[in-house]
């Protein structure tokens, strides 16, 4: 049980580092999956609508940079909420 609680520990740590956060985040596990389906939505809207730049998505630091700011964007613009 144990060792089964902190893969989950450790996996929820890895998934927040992945998506993007703001500075006042303090997310529970269920925020985080929460936030975390929000962000797969709000990447294939991206995807979708064709928004990058294909010069700049070359670049992955670059694109995770721009793409990790427009959904900090988005979020604080009020189309997701943290309830």
């Amino acid at each position: 049980e144990r060792q089964r609680t902190q893969s989950l520990n450790d996996a929820f740590a890895e998934l927040r580092k992945i998506i993007p956060t703001l500075p006042s985040d303090k997310l529970s596990k269920i925020q985080t999956l929460k936030l975390a389906s929000r962000y797969i939505d709000f990447l294939y809207q991206v995807l979708q609508s064709d928004e990058l730049d294909h010069k700049i998505a070359s670049c992955n630091y670059l694109a995770h940079e721009r793409l990790s700011y427009a959904f900090s964007v988005w979020r604080m613009e009020g189309a997701w909420s943290m309830s």
